[in-house]
């Protein structure tokens, strides 16, 4: 069964159409109007070989915040509609991830209970045209929408594109790893029954 969504979400601050593909080949087609922000997210799909559609129209005359934020809402809750009942699935997932100097550290739980550790030393305002502030918010929004529970921590590094960047292809890879199937797990992996 494929594990797929297809989320479209209109406000007066933004208009998203995102399509997920969750066992895709890693291929992108990225449109929000923030430069780095497209470069980000074409390597969380490369890294994590999911296939990623994500046309976006926001009010960049105002600033990033409600473009960013809301494609990380759009992208939990495409998330957590492509995995489906999670049943098979290894659910947690961990990558510690080398960027040059930058070394940085990913771990997850695909548990349908949200949380976000967020420890990541950005000193520059901006990267390209992204504010960097609004790392921690798309990662919140992803997390809170995909009702994960989150952690990137910064293990090393001082280059802010790098800092950056090593995040989203951790949360790629350690996402990949929590989403791969095992076929000793006849249901979910819990105790309780569900995820």
């Amino acid at each position: 069964m494929a594990r797929t969504a297809e989320i479209t979400r209109n406000t007066k601050e933004t208009q998203i159409r995102m399509s997920l593909n969750l066992d895709g080949a890693g291929e992108s087609r990225i449109r929000t109007g923030i430069g780095f922000f497209d470069h980000m997210l074409a390597s969380f799909a490369r890294h994590g070989f999911f296939d990623l559609e994500l046309e976006v129209k926001g009010d960049l005359n105002v600033d990033t915040h409600h473009t960013i934020e809301d494609v990380g809402i759009v992208l939990g809750t495409a998330i957590r509609e492509a995995a489906g009942d999670k049943k098979g699935i290894v659910r947690y997932g961990s990558k510690i991830l080398p960027m040059d100097e930058a070394l940085i550290l990913c771990a997850l739980d695909l548990c349908g209970r949200p949380y976000l550790g967020y420890e990541l030393k950005l000193d520059r305002e901006f990267v390209g045209t992204l504010e960097t502030e609004m790392i921690r918010e798309f990662f919140y929004a992803v997390s809170y929408s995909a009702a994960m529970n989150l952690h990137i921590r910064q293990l090393a590094g001082s280059n802010n594109h790098h800092i950056i960047e090593g995040a989203f292809k951790a949360f790629a890879k350690a996402l990949d790893e929590a989403l791969a199937k095992d076929a000793r797990i006849q249901d979910v992996l819990s105790t309780k029954g569900s995820l």
